[in-house]
């Protein structure tokens, strides 16, 4: 690099945001993900002693040092390292790159380790691209990802790669972060005289959401945008930090894991019967942007899946929560949707209906069995072939019930459906329990008098 270049990279590095300013430059730098960056583990052992010879997939929420740690290798290690992005970079950035490692590892045998950020952007084909070279031994992939590599990313890669986990930082880690912006003299406001009042550090880190980035672009803006008062001092109240950061920023994506996983917690709290639970992940959502129409389609499923007949009338406000919806829109549509939400977070709960998965299970081990002649259409084959002959209409009979058999021969007398002992259900269970009864009685009858 010449002069000119020099000059350029240190003013652009002077007039960077301070997240990146404060990037750390070694393993000593690093704050948080002690799991993994602890003197000892694994990873730092590897990245200090400069042995860093399989792939690693880095996967974690935003902020939480996926390129820091990437960063940190590239200043430890004797190795080439190039960096390039999934979202701007495809195939025809990636030969290049290959083709250079190439000459690198021919002409002065040196490794090349490749940053891919955002790995998983990249769709199966450009993924597939660089896994002949990373399985020769050419390439050592750096991947970073905030989504879950067993699903964005190919198998092919990921059975080849050590995947480290890296977890949203603790409120302690984002106070250590803080601390170290304010007093690094070279890059954070050390030389300058700032005052973060105790309220507005507080304010800072909680609405940070456990992004170092969020956190330092918000002390960024506050600091930078704030007078000096007559001592030369720049006071951060309360109120400039709410300024700063008025909104929480959501880690939530719709395609991604954020989003399934979301979901996954608001089914559960509803079917563990915690309303306050549901309501937070519920919160979460639409705050996040989530399509109340998903959340309501997941409310109708779980409504006959999870309560069932133990409260039937758990699927007439799902269903009505959905028609509700549509005719009134948002933001006036989350009053159904919480009202469902409540409803069928506080119901009795039985997952009977999935009794229907023991007979479809049944007829594809033991087949289909044969409509028995009394069941049978009576209107087209009765003079015929006696279809419907002998059967007996309920109507007809007390209580509108009479003993017979709807079952096939081949599986006369099994019980599939079990009803549960909670709500509703229970009087069903007592109902059920009559009529088999009164069945026995009629089968213990007939053994005993054919004849009849």
């Amino acid at each position: 690099m010449d002069l000119f270049g020099q000059a350029l990279e240190n003013r652009m590095q002077s007039e960077a945001p301070l997240a990146e300013r404060m990037r750390p430059r070694s393993m000593d730098e690093f704050i948080g993900q002690e799991h993994i960056t602890a003197p000892g583990r694994l990873l730092r052992r590897a990245i200090e002693a400069d042995r860093l010879f399989s792939s690693i997939l880095l996967y974690g929420p935003p902020g939480t040092g996926k390129t820091t740690l990437a960063r940190i290798v590239a200043n430890h290690t004797k190795a080439h390292f190039e960096s390039i992005s999934a979202v701007l970079a495809g195939v025809p950035e990636l030969r290049k790159v290959i083709e250079a490692s190439e000459t690198r590892r021919k002409h002065y045998n040196q490794r090349t380790l490749l940053f891919v950020d955002e790995v998983h952007r990249w769709n199966k084909a450009q993924q597939d691209a660089l896994l002949p070279h990373v399985e020769r031994g050419l390439i050592t992939l750096i991947g970073a990802t905030t989504q879950n590599p067993y699903f964005e990313v190919i198998p092919a890669l990921v059975s080849r790669s050590r995947i480290f986990e890296l977890n949203p930082l603790r409120d302690e880690d984002l106070e250590k972060i803080l601390d170290s912006a304010l007093q690094d003299e070279e890059r954070g406001y050390g030389r300058r005289k700032v005052n973060l009042q105790k309220e507005a550090r507080a304010h800072l880190i909680d609405m940070a959401n456990h992004d170092a980035r969020n956190l330092l672009n918000a002390l960024e803006l506050a600091v930078e945008t704030t007078r000096p008062d007559s001592d030369d001092t720049i006071q951060i109240t309360l109120d400039i930090a709410q300024e700063s950061i008025q909104k929480r920023a959501l880690a939530y994506d719709k395609n991604g894991d954020a989003h399934y996983d979301t979901i996954s917690a608001f089914i559960k709290s509803v079917r563990g019967s915690d309303p306050d639970a549901a309501l937070y992940w519920l919160a979460k959502m639409l705050a996040a942007g989530e399509d109340p129409r998903f959340i309501l389609r997941r409310l109708v499923v779980l409504a006959s899946e999870d309560i069932g007949m133990a409260d039937p009338r758990g699927l007439m406000v799902a269903t009505s929560a959905v028609t509700a919806f549509e005719f009134i829109g948002m933001p006036e549509g989350v009053y159904p949707i919480t009202e469902a939400t409540l409803y069928l977070s506080t119901a009795p709960k039985s997952n009977s209906a999935t009794a229907i998965y023991d007979v479809m299970d049944l007829i594809r081990r033991e087949g289909m069995g044969t409509v028995p002649a009394h069941l049978m259409d009576a209107s087209r084959d009765a003079a015929g072939f006696g279809h419907g002959k002998g059967y007996l209409y309920p109507h007809n009979f007390p209580g509108h019930f009479i003993p017979q058999d709807y079952l096939p021969d081949s599986v006369a007398g099994r019980r599939f459906y079990e009803p549960s002992d909670q709500g509703y259900e229970k009087e069903v269970a007592d109902r059920l329990t009559y009529w088999h009864n009164r069945i026995k009685e009629a089968r213990e009858k007939m053994a005993s008098n054919p004849e009849e």
